[in-house]
């Protein structure tokens, strides 16, 4: 069990336990009173529920049916009520358009030959840690509202440069709202407002 801010998590078996990325980019959350927000790769359900008490709606998605289950187990023991949670491959079954959404990803570059692990898509970004963070960028100007801003977790590991380009490209303005140093890497969290 951990806490932040009062509330109380539970990390269930071969779910993604909140670390330093998660609280770098939860002190830094751009969430408004009323915004709609959509939580991508949620695991514990953390970001989407501490969202949730500025937040009118938030959706909270995950790949993983374990992350569903604990994501479930943290709302309902938190009591919230205006949060949805659904099994989703990044947008796969996502059919609306947000004022935030919140993207904590799989961003540790890995080697291909390494052995399977249950938590291996938690933190498995591929060879250059890029994998899933630009399949998002594919796609997230397609969820986002007018004036919409997006928020991620990147490290120094997998270019963040190239992510701040790849926004401005989609329309998106980007800038670093916080970092971090730690031992082997530098954590930043990136905000992005659509234009």
């Amino acid at each position: 069990m951990i806490e932040y801010k009062g509330r109380k998590f539970q990390v269930f078996k071969d779910v993604y336990e909140p670390s330093d990325d998660t609280f770098l980019i939860l002190d830094n959350l751009a969430v408004k009173n009323g915004d709609k927000v959509l939580d991508v790769c949620t695991g514990t359900g953390i970001l989407a529920i501490t969202a949730s008490e500025k937040a009118s709606e938030v959706i909270a998605g995950d790949i993983s049916p374990q992350a569903i289950e604990c994501a479930k187990h943290n709302m309902n023991i938190n009591d919230i009520k205006n949060m949805k949670i659904v099994e989703s491959d990044l947008f796969e079954n996502i059919n609306t358009k947000f004022d935030l959404i919140l993207f904590n990803p799989p961003y540790l570059p890995s080697d291909p030959d390494e052995p399977e692990h249950p938590l291996k898509k938690a933190w498995d970004g591929g060879t250059d840690g890029r994998v899933i963070i630009d399949l998002f960028l594919e796609e997230v100007n397609d969820y986002l509202l007018p004036g919409g801003v997006v928020q991620l977790i990147q490290s120094s590991l997998n270019n963040p440069g190239k992510t701040l380009k790849r926004l401005e490209k989609i329309g998106i303005s980007p800038w670093i709202e916080a970092q971090e140093k730690y031992f082997f890497e530098e954590l930043f969290v990136i905000t992005a407002k659509h234009y």
